[in-house]
């Protein structure tokens, strides 16, 4: 549990090191991914006996999860420049929702009564949330877009649970992550260089928040979130990580100086209802 709350506050600084970055979203997710990978090299060397379970289906999966997860930095590092910190986390944490759905259709689990009643909350939470960038066209560069580019890494954030949720039932964490890892620095390279974005030109201070990314939110963050589940229930997790849209609205509050919106904040509380709910019902 300790390590558990050690995570949520390291996620939570996620978005505020990529708002004081003035690198483009390409390379500071792949420098992000690919530094997490090196410091994780190590202990990828130690556990290289367990590489060999990764065989036919549970490689393809972790594959998938790395292609995912690609997907969703790609889409959520630009969601953070065009809306707010607060719409932007609060809207991807809404994976669960889609984890839910997806396993119900790709993994015949049954989607229950209230687990329908939490996404169906979460969703009009998102589309209150909206409705800011709207009734208040100054409060981001473009909110409306920002908040979509969020529901999409939220999707494919759910992809990404989904893709590597058996695979770690028979797999370490280092072997698996390290899969995953790769495999994402791989397609957010392309993503950079297709965009023509530079990978290396940049000064100290950038190279420093790329390292704070890999270290905080990378290693301390989901690292550690996907040891804990050997550990703790999942249910608690998934309820756990509803704490990572608060820890970053009041990071951006005082560093950021970041003040959401009347409506940011009431579409953020019932999208945050609907995770728990959906959480709850799921456990």
């Amino acid at each position: 549990m300790a390590a558990l709350a050690v995570a949520v506050v390291a996620v939570s600084t996620s978005a505020i090191l990529i708002r004081l970055s003035a690198a483009p979203s390409g390379p500071m997710a792949f420098w992000r991914v690919s530094l997490t990978w090196l410091l994780l090299a190590p202990l990828a060397y130690r556990s290289r006996g367990e590489f060999g379970k990764l065989r036919g289906r549970d490689l393809l999966s972790a594959l998938l999860a790395g292609v995912a997860l690609a997907a969703h930095f790609a889409a959520w590092f630009e969601s953070v420049d065009r809306t707010t910190v607060a719409a932007s986390v609060t809207l991807v944490t809404t994976q669960p929702a889609f984890v839910a759905v997806g396993a119900a259709f790709l993994l015949d689990e049954e989607l229950s009564r209230g687990t329908v009643i939490g996404i169906l909350v979460a969703l009009a939470g998102s589309a209150l949330m909206s409705l800011d960038g709207l009734l208040n066209p100054g409060t981001a560069p473009d909110p409306l877009v920002g908040n979509a580019l969020a529901l999409a890494g939220a999707v494919f954030a759910g992809a990404y649970v989904l893709a590597g949720r058996s695979v770690r039932q028979r797999v370490a964490l280092v072997p698996y992550v390290t899969v995953v890892y790769v495999v994402c620095a791989g397609g957010l390279l392309a993503y950079t260089l297709a965009l023509g974005d530079p990978l290396f030109d940049y000064p100290p201070r950038e190279w420093a928040l790329f390292l704070g990314m890999a270290v905080g939110p990378g290693l301390f963050g989901h690292t550690v979130i996907n040891w804990a589940l050997a550990h703790v229930e999942s249910s608690v997790v998934s309820v756990s990580l509803v704490g990572e849209p608060v820890g970053s609205t009041l990071l951006a509050l005082l560093v950021l100086s970041e003040i959401p919106g009347l409506i940011t904040v009431a579409g953020g509380a019932v999208v945050l209802g609907g995770i728990y709910l959906t959480s709850r019902a799921r456990a």
